[in-house]
């Protein structure tokens, strides 16, 4: 048996439908039923107008995360905001749902790129600041093991000594004066 709704609770639907509630949500809400709502949207010829402004809506929020923007599109944004002020700067990185950090780093991986892969000069200094510690590292490795080698064969020797005096049954200088 179907239930009757007046017309002034289905304008009230129709209207929070138009407002971007999908009908689903709506019959979850209002316990009317999904297919209800659908079709009291196709009979007002709304369901255009729905789409389209769940669009729009959906075109003026971030489509995705910076993470899924391909190549282009990132050198796209690093490219528009290049000659922007702080305060527009700003404004383009909340339109496009970005942070400053990912907009230089786009931009540092096109200079590279555009480098031939090579990286800026800064990153060179620290590369060769780097190869000049694990040198000095190895040096000091090598003085260490060095340094280690000469103390065994020391102690390697006074034990000799001490096993030759012992075993020989030699007099040391004070015993045969006496």
């Amino acid at each position: 048996m179907k239930r009757p709704y007046s017309e002034s609770f289905r304008k009230k639907m129709l209207q929070k439908m138009l407002a971007g509630r999908s009908a689903t949500a709506l019959a979850a809400e209002t316990g009317v039923p999904q297919p209800t709502l659908s079709r009291w949207q196709r009979e007002a010829g709304t369901v255009g107008l729905v789409s389209r402004r769940r669009q729009r809506t959906q075109a003026e929020r971030p489509a995705r995360r910076p993470e899924d923007w391909t190549p282009e599109e990132k050198l796209q944004a690093v490219v528009e905001a290049r000659g922007l002020t702080e305060h527009e700067l700003g404004e383009f990185l909340r339109r496009k749902g970005l942070h400053e950090a990912q907009l230089r780093e786009w931009s540092e991986s096109a200079r590279e790129a555009l480098n031939g892969g090579r990286k800026p000069a800064t990153r060179s200094v620290e590369a060769r600041r780097i190869r000049e510690l694990e040198r000095e590292l190895k040096r000091k490795d090598k003085a260490l093991a060095e340094a280690a080698a000469l103390l065994v064969l020391r102690k390697k020797l006074a034990a000799l000594w001490e096993d030759e005096d012992g075993s020989t049954g030699q007099k040391s200088d004070d015993e045969s004066s006496n």
